[in-house]
């Protein structure tokens, strides 16, 4: 019988152990807020005997309660009346309302076809039918009289959060399948100050979910299942693109690269699938997010808007006319994530164990985030599922997390205006430099992680777990490894016992 890190194994007439990792024994934050309900779980206490209130039955409750309560500050936009900037007071400001009558969905118009949008297509498809369902809602409560009568973008609002909040509940579900003998990791999700504040911001936790069942498939070894939602996850945001890049480098490690070959064409396929047809009806509007991304300047939460402001727009492209396309910031930003990945990829290959899947997708995904020119605040909500999954600790998880409140909140003051007592963009830039900071230092604790792999929390919490979301991964020995001293590729005859990973030394195997 496995135990956890630091306990023997039972004798007779010794307690039962846990099957699995109880935060309030390993993580300091959870065992300092049990003394609310009594302290840590005790050491005669029995796991996994509860008839209903499992793992997962508790943070889909808490993931529950934290959408209710993050409707209650979507509420006050949902009707469409911003009179007094009340989606900036608020803090509940929502791109559904106002791309309900820009996209012309109001009027029954399909994306693409009648209207250029500059999302992905599957992104679209979840507006359309957010959209048919208002409509019928709004024909039946015409009909019938017993319904609450209110404006079609109201129903509409609702109905798309509903949507993303049945997102919400699947992320969980997939997190919790990913976190192996960690099932209460699954709770970072579900009490999640991010989710809080963006879970209906955007349509981002679509393209998450997706992702995050993807994920989930690969680490149940189906690499056709997995490529198909990965590739619908890049229909919907191009993000989970990151991720396959991700799983080559780590498979190149493994000689593993049949299985990544059979989810990157499975993923071709399914973006193929959806994006094709689009295309073939009315490829100017389907092509219009490609272009809309070339031309799209620095976002505000940007480091390079940060830049641009500091030097009073004499870097780079300099004051742009309207519709021109930044050159210099797209090569800039280019060669930055080129350089990226080409760091994460060293990374991958010079650590002396592989690193697990989630570890190095949320270095590429934050580093992605912290070089591009846009970084959107519901963005942030990409990072979520990984950080969680990469280093589950409740504290360094909830102070990142309360910058990204801040950066939201200071986001709305500084476009309130000071005019209207909103705040200057100095104070703006605090907040998003703060956030940046906090991400650094994260990612910074992953590295550390990866490159002392006893203070991995994950891999060191249960005896012989080498990466729960690896698949085809886990506990796969090296096949090709890349030595910082000296800096040569060792062929797979020439990898040795000396670089196999943690794993692939585990002498049941």
């Amino acid at each position: 019988m496995l135990v956890p890190r630091g306990t023997s194994t039972p004798g007779p007439g010794d307690p039962i152990r846990p099957d699995r990792v109880v935060p309030s024994w390993v993580d300091p934050v959870v065992a300092q807020a049990s003394e609310a309900v009594g302290g840590p779980w005790g050491r005669h206490a029995v796991t996994g005997r509860a008839p209903f209130w499992t793992p997962l039955r508790v943070c889909l409750l808490f993931v529950t309660s934290v959408l209710a309560v993050a409707w209650g500050k979507q509420a006050p936009c949902a009707s469409g009346d911003w009179s007094g900037s009340r989606q900036y007071t608020h803090l509940c400001y929502s791109d559904a309302v106002p791309l309900f009558g820009s996209y012309g969905l109001d009027q029954g118009a399909l994306p693409y076809l009648d209207a250029t949008v500059e999302y992905p297509v599957l992104t679209g498809a979840f507006m359309v039918l957010a959209a048919a369902g208002a409509r019928l809602y709004d024909g039946v409560a015409e009909r019938l009289g017993l319904l609450p009568d209110v404006p079609a973008v109201q129903s509409y609002t609702v109905l798309t959060c509903l949507l993303l909040s049945v997102c919400a509940l699947l992320l969980v579900r997939a997190v919790l399948g990913l976190s192996g003998r960690r099932p209460w990791d699954a709770a970072m999700i579900g009490l999640s100050p991010v989710l809080l504040v963006h879970a209906f911001t955007n349509w981002d936790l679509l393209a998450v979910t997706l992702a995050a069942f993807g994920m989930l498939a690969w680490a149940r070894s189906r690499t056709v299942l997995a490529g198909v939602l990965l590739g619908l996850g890049v229909a919907a945001k191009f993000f989970p693109l990151l991720l396959l890049g991700v799983l080559f480098v780590l498979c190149l490690r493994a000689g593993r690269l049949r299985a990544w070959a059979t989810t990157v064409a499975a993923a071709a396929g399914a973006w193929a699938a959806v994006n094709v047809p689009v295309a073939a009806l009315a490829f100017d509007n389907w092509a219009w997010f490609f272009v809309f991304s070339r031309q799209r300047p620095a976002n505000p939460e940007s480091i390079w808007n940060i830049a641009l402001h500091a030097t009073d727009r004499r870097i780079l492209d300099g004051p742009l006319a309207a519709g021109q396309t930044p050159t210099v910031l797209n090569a800039v930003v280019a060669v930055s994530l080129l350089v990226l990945a080409a760091g994460v990829a060293w990374l991958a290959l010079a650590a002396p164990v592989r690193p697990r899947v989630a570890q190095l997708a949320f270095l590429l995904v934050a580093g992605f985030l912290l070089l591009n020119k846009v970084w959107s605040p519901q963005f942030s909500l990409w990072l979520l599922p990984l950080a969680v999954l990469a280093r589950p600790r409740w504290r360094s998880l909830l102070l990142w997390q309360a910058t990204e409140v801040l950066v939201w909140v200071v986001t709305m003051l500084h476009y309130l205006g000071t005019d209207n007592r909103g705040i200057e963009v100095e104070w703006f830039f605090l907040g998003v430099l703060l956030r940046d900071i906090a991400v650094v230092v994260l990612m910074a604790l992953v590295v550390r992680d990866v490159l002392r792999p006893d203070g991995d929390v994950v891999r060191t919490s249960w005896p012989g777990v080498d990466d729960p979301s690896g698949g085809p991964l886990d506990h796969a020995r090296d096949r090709c490894t890349l030595h910082a001293w000296p800096r040569t590729i060792r062929s797979p005859d020439r990898c040795g016992p000396g670089s196999a990973s943690m794993g692939s030394q585990d002498p049941t195997r």
